[in-house]
């Protein structure tokens, strides 16, 4: 028989375990739970310009991912990658991403962006954003069944050429001689330049189509414009001339061209004009259908989305100061005018 004291500390030891074991359990339990709980994916996101000049593009791509329920760093991640404007570093970039990995890979900016993707991988889904035609590049099989990993948003750059010619004759109806300022390695560019001289020919224009891929290639553009009696200028859609459109705006004002401009931004820093598809629109869509993508649908089954917004900004402070009397006809068409 065992002593009545003995008995007791037994009992005490053995509830002491219990209540430690129970305790245990109380604790692991929601770690466990926790550690059950499904990684918040992630979404690569890649640009060809600066982070400085996406800041409304991305709050659009962030409202279209929400439109399809998801929220930065809630219940999705978004991984960034920059390359400021230099097409060289995309591929490395795209790379990086890959190896994170990302679920799917948003790439913006410009071709080379979403070239450098879809050479980086046949797997991850891609939702890129192009100026140019997504078949002729290679992007995709169709517009409407894309096929592959690959979907997006073209803005139609090359097919707008003939319409900013013609808002040059508006403003500038003696500008017989136009120069085209345009970067070589932009995968759009002989496209671009092609479609614009061809307007040129059907509206009794002159093109002079100059390359520039550096700060100082551009100095030199504007001098051989310059040199050959050029009466206003076009600045082709590009990365490259975003980030460098303090320059661009400075030497048209210098040499008093008349320029008009795919990119708002440009117009935002002081040029004098601006056509193309809506930026922000497209941003959105993009979002949308990275969130699609995120729920389940297949690249392959999402057609490439072509533009219906298109917008003209007029800088009218820039105008005067040209000399230039726009007329009101254009002026109504505006969708913004900058005072």
């Amino acid at each position: 028989m065992i002593p009545l004291g003995t008995a007791q500390m037994v009992i005490d030891i053995g509830r002491r375990k219990f209540i430690s074991a129970l305790g245990g359990g109380i604790v692991a339990w929601p770690l466990a739970a926790r550690a059950q709980q499904p990684a918040m994916p992630v979404v690569g996101f890649l640009r060809s310009t600066s982070a400085a000049d996406s800041t409304q593009l991305v709050t659009a791509f962030r409202q279209g991912l929400k439109e399809a329920g998801f929220v930065e760093d809630q219940n999705v991640a978004i991984e960034y990658r920059w390359a400021d404007g230099e097409y060289a570093r995309l591929p490395a970039l795209a790379t990086d991403l890959v190896r994170r990995p990302v679920i799917e890979i948003v790439a913006t900016g410009a071709t080379p962006a979403a070239l450098a993707a879809k050479a980086a991988t046949t797997t991850i889904p891609i939702i890129f954003t192009t100026g140019g035609d997504p078949v002729g590049l290679g992007l995709v099989a169709s517009l409407n069944r894309p096929g592959g990993n690959v979907t997006g948003i073209s803005f139609l750059v090359a097919q707008t050429g003939s319409k900013r010619l013609e808002l040059l004759r508006e403003i500038a109806p003696r500008a017989v001689s136009v120069g085209f300022l345009v970067n070589p390695n932009n995968p759009n560019a002989d496209v671009e330049s092609a479609d614009t001289l061809k307007a040129a020919a059907v509206l009794g224009r002159q093109v002079q189509v100059v390359n520039a891929t550096s700060e100082s290639e551009i100095n030199t553009a504007f001098a051989t414009f310059v040199q050959r009696r050029v009466n206003a200028i076009i600045v082709s859609a590009d990365a490259f001339f975003v980030d460098r459109r303090d320059q661009l705006v400075t030497l048209a004002a210098r040499h008093a061209l008349p320029a008009v401009y795919s990119l708002p931004e440009l117009v935002a820093a002081g040029g004098l004009m601006s056509y193309g598809a809506s930026q922000v629109d497209a941003y959105r869509q993009v979002g949308v259908y990275a969130g699609r993508i995120l729920n389940g649908e297949k690249p392959a089954d999402l057609p490439v989305v072509q533009p219906t917004k298109f917008e003209l900004i007029i800088n009218l402070k820039t105008a005067k100061t040209l000399g230039l009397a726009l007329p009101d006809s254009l002026l109504v068409q505006a969708t913004e005018v900058i005072e």
